[in-house]
């Protein structure tokens, strides 16, 4: 309700009643300012740029996506995006046939699509590790019972699976010793192959492993316990859809980050989100987040690490891309210019504190370059 008042110790000329002049100056005042408003609203919902970003990964590497999505950070940065769910390798495709703008993708994937023409650009990591187990039926003792065995995965080649690769090495395995199933999409489908019997383990991620833990079936290995295995996504484009569009990467940055924040500091809102995209129980997702945080899975200021870039070289999954990436110059595909630029103009600083000045000393100490 709008109440108008007037002043009734202002003079009043005989003959005239001041107040439906007023209520019309007033209605009139009223009108324009909705009138600026609503013309303001249509223009900012006009100009939001619609793009579509290909995830690869339902659970943790994509939990920031769904809070920028879900918490507006998108829209902030005047971007309608569409999220895409795709194993890998779609979201190469989706990037390479103009279907997305980007993907959030593992690094050696994407190192592997850009080492063959140069045509993909990288520039953000911001995720470490996932959450992912080799687990196996109870007739498996350790990773080197996995010999000969079958181990179930969604696809060969994607960011599980060279997980898995990796965790195999350990024992001094190849991805030769085992034998190699694609059973299925999600992690309940990878669950439900291990308790058929229809695979001896499978790589899985929280929360899948968690109910076959329950069950008693056993973890022979978890990814999160071998800090020398690096397993990092990245946001991945195309360079022609960059040159089109020079701004887009940093926005796409600027919003995972204010969705990091976000992951951080309201775990209820963290964990609304994840249901939203994600049918799971509340109180495993629950954990999956306390699990998240402590390990400090995200990261706060994105570098790509020149560690992490050496491990994928010196560590290749896939043999026949082994000599490629190997003699190629990583430098024209991987750009930690604008997480530089970001820094320098104190945007993280601005973000989470003064005391992310450490943390950006760090990690641009050891950034590829």
């Amino acid at each position: 309700m709008i109440r108008m008042f007037v002043n009734s110790n202002l003079p009043v000329r005989p003959g005239r009643d001041p107040k439906p002049r007023r209520t019309r100056q007033t209605t009139l005042a009223l009108f324009i300012a909705l009138l600026f408003i609503g013309k303001a609203i249509f223009v900012q919902s006009q100009a939001l740029q619609k793009i579509t970003v290909n995830y690869a990964a339902r659970t943790g590497p994509t939990w920031p996506l769904y809070i920028a999505k879900n918490g507006g950070y998108y829209e902030k940065y005047g971007l309608d995006v569409r999220l895409v769910y795709g194993v890998h390798p779609a979201g190469i495709a989706m990037i390479v046939n103009g279907e997305a703008a980007m993907a959030n993708y593992g690094l050696e994937q994407s190192m592997q699509a850009g080492s063959k023409d140069g045509s993909l650009v990288v520039y953000s990591s911001p995720f470490k590790k996932g959450l992912l187990v080799m687990m196996a039926n109870d007739r498996i003792g350790s990773v080197s019972d996995l010999k000969g065995k079958r181990i179930g995965v969604r696809q060969i080649g994607d960011l599980p699976y060279t997980s898995a690769v990796r965790l195999l090495a350990k024992a001094r395995l190849t991805a030769r010793d085992v034998q190699w199933l694609s059973v299925g999409t999600g992690g309940d489908t990878l669950a439900a192959a291990i308790v058929s019997g229809r695979v001896d383990a499978a790589p899985l991620s929280a929360p899948a492993y968690f109910k076959l833990e329950a069950q008693g079936f056993r973890t022979l290995a978890r990814l999160s316990d071998f800090a020398d295995i690096y397993s990092p996504t990245v946001f991945l484009f195309k360079k022609s859809t960059v040159e089109a569009n020079p701004q887009l990467p940093e926005l796409l940055i600027k919003a995972h980050a204010e969705a990091i924040k976000r992951f951080y500091e309201d775990k209820a809102f963290a964990v609304k989100t994840y249901l939203t995209y994600n049918k799971e129980d509340p109180a495993e997702v629950d954990k999956v987040y306390e699990l998240y945080k402590e390990a400090n899975a995200y990261e706060q200021v994105p570098y790509i690490l020149a560690p992490a870039v050496r491990y994928m070289i010196d560590h290749p999954v896939d043999d026949s891309t082994s000599a490629q990436m190997r003699k190629f110059d990583f430098r024209t595909v991987i750009d930690n210019s604008i997480i530089d630029r970001l820094v320098k103009t104190h945007f993280f600083e601005g973000l989470f504190g003064p005391a992310i000045k450490l943390e950006q000393q760090q990690k641009a100490k050891i950034a590829f370059r």
